[in-house]
């Protein structure tokens, strides 16, 4: 229950409006349990002793009792329904921030449809758990507690034959709320890897059809929505199953009462208005108690989603600020990586890397896939730490000054264009919303980009669709180039920037990415060993280690790792220069 408490610790803000509302539910569940005792009047004094008074007030007290519950009743459902949804919403948005100060290996370890999943099935299982759990328990009990004292009052010996029931209900009512916490945390695990299988195949549906297998992923789909519906099917039956039984146990009880307070109205020791009053009580008795019943199924599913939802909640981020973290300045002196590694999932990616990048120098990273160029850059901003060593920036350690003004001086433009479902000039101004007109402007000028833009229907108010859908991919560079341009940051990261473009979308992004790296420490990582010929040094790396660094004439005079990859990469572009020009030859 501690799960449930701290749940519950969430509704602390809202303490006076959760008074209220339980004033207005004892009332109600007072005024529900008056109901049963105004039985005993109506059959005695009006039906069998035929008092005229009593059916001038008897009338307008039913009047005023049902007036005053129904309003309490609305109270308080309007009251803790704004309570539990107002935690609800509290607790998704203190989930998504903490979901985003996550580091880089977090989401590699945890996929999108999953954290989807907890923001939004999970936490939505909780509302029931705030608003109508707390309330069934307070107005509930608290209708359930006036009953028994209205059953006592009206008839204890009565009482005690209807009170040999409840004790049978406690152990399947424990039994039921074990299996259906153990089935609903299954359904949970289930629907997030539901959810993460359709962001997957739905991001990925060019890949899907491109290679026929569409087949496969219904089957995929089909497999793992049948767990689903088998899951739900287990907690159907079981809670299926507590109701009947709740009601036979409730049936045996009223039987023993008819027979029993018959027996004494039959007798004279009793009359038949009390034996009314004291049956309808009993009968009231048994929704309250069934709802709490269906409480304690609802309470399990709860705690099994809050358990799920703190778990991320409680998760400290690999990444933080120190305590009395520094503002980096602008940077004016250059960045120095001294004696670097760095290990993913403890295999090592870096070993031991030196080097020093003066402010404005342009530095390009070469080499095979998997030889750590990405890796390196990453540590820069900071989307991952250092295994050993230190990074500086200026002279100041990157762990010493805070995330904010550390990333503030970086811009990167990668091979992956990521672009929001936004107008162009919300996605060129994203970090930079400060800016003016003329600035967002000037920079998809500098970005080769306003051209284009001033061809669409609403031009820079052109909404691009999800991931920029809407444009092609070489004007998704420049967009993404012209946001860099924006932020206008000292150090800029070029990860692949035109890797996957064509020749005449690279020739515009090439020239923009120009205009943006003027006057900037440039990190430049690319496969195209053409596209970082005039950087000032090319640094080779293999294997996670710098093996060669130089300009290209150094490195091509020393004929090592990057004359051999050189004469690789532009061999195959030779061969296809000749088969080009044959094809011209044969006309």
């Amino acid at each position: 229950m501690n799960t449930f408490k701290r749940l519950l610790g969430l509704g602390r803000p809202y303490v006076t409006r959760f008074f209220f509302s339980v004033v207005c539910m004892v009332i109600a569940g007072a005024l529900t349990s008056s109901q049963a005792l105004l039985v005993k009047p109506v059959l005695d004094d009006i039906f069998l002793a035929k008092n005229p008074t009593a059916l001038k007030w008897l009338p307008i007290v039913v009047v005023m009792i049902f007036l005053v519950k129904g309003v309490c009743t609305y109270i308080q459902s309007v009251l803790m329904n704004f309570i539990g949804l107002r935690i609800v919403t509290d607790l998704r948005n203190k989930l998504y921030e903490q979901i985003q100060k996550q580091s880089l290996s977090f989401f590699a370890q945890h996929p999108t449809g999953l954290l989807m999943s907890r923001i939004t099935n999970d936490v939505a299982y909780l509302q029931n758990s705030v608003s109508d759990v707390v309330t069934s328990m307070i107005k509930d009990s608290f209708t359930i507690f006036s009953l028994i004292c209205v059953i006592f009052y009206t008839d204890w010996k009565l009482a005690l034959i209807a009170m040999i029931i409840f004790p049978l209900t406690i152990y399947p009512i424990s039994e039921f709320g074990k299996k259906i916490r153990k089935v609903t945390t299954s359904t949970q695990v289930t629907m997030a890897n539901l959810s993460s299988l359709l962001q997957e195949t739905i991001s990925g549906t060019r890949i899907v059809k491109a290679f026929g297998m569409e087949k496969y992923e219904n089957k995929r789909f089909a497999g793992e929505n049948e767990r689903f519906f088998k899951l739900n099917m287990k907690a159907v039956t079981v809670k299926a199953l507590s109701h009947p039984l709740m009601e036979f146990l409730g049936g045996v009880g009223i039987a023993a009462v008819i027979f029993y307070g018959g027996y004494n109205v039959l007798e004279g020791k009793s009359t038949p208005g009390t034996f009314f009053s004291f049956l309808t009580a009993v009968l009231m008795l048994y929704e309250p108690i069934k709802r709490l019943t269906q409480v304690n199924n609802t309470i399990n599913q709860g705690i099994a989603s809050a358990e799920r939802v703190f778990s991320i909640i409680d998760l400290a981020p690999d990444i933080k600020n120190k305590p009395g973290a520094l503002e980096l300045s602008p940077v004016n002196k250059g960045i120095n990586i001294e004696n670097v590694t760095f290990c993913y999932e403890k295999l090592p990616v870096l070993k031991k890397i030196q080097l020093s990048v003066k402010a404005g120098e342009v530095i390009a990273f070469v080499g095979m896939s998997g030889g750590g160029k990405t890796s390196l850059v990453n540590l820069i901003p900071r989307f991952y730490d250092v295994s050993e060593g230190r990074i500086l920036i200026d002279g100041h350690d990157i762990r010493d000054v805070s995330l904010q003004s550390l990333r503030r001086q970086i811009a990167i433009v990668t091979q992956q264009t990521i672009l929001f479902n936004d107008t162009v000039r919300n996605n060129i101004a994203y970090g930079s919303f400060e800016k003016s007109e003329d600035d967002i402007i000037q920079a998809a000028k500098a970005a080769n980009a306003h051209e284009f833009i001033m061809k669409m229907p609403k031009g820079y108010d052109t909404n691009i669709g999800e991931l920029g859908t809407k444009i092609s991919g070489g004007e998704k560079q420049r967009l993404c180039i012209a946001r860099a341009i924006l932020k206008n940051a000292p150090i800029l990261i070029l990860d692949e920037a035109t890797s996957s473009l064509d020749t005449e979308a690279e020739l515009e992004v090439q020239e923009a990415l120009d205009n943006l790296m003027k006057g900037r420490t440039t990190l430049v990582i690319a496969h195209r060993l053409s596209t970082v010929r005039n950087a000032d040094r090319i640094i080779v790396l293999v294997n996670g280690e710098i093996v060669e660094q130089g300009n290209h004439e150094m490195l091509m005079q020393k004929q090592g790792e990057y004359f051999r990859l050189y004469n690789l990469q532009f061999k195959d572009e030779g061969n296809d220069e000749k088969n080009n020009q044959l094809a011209k030859d044969m006309g």
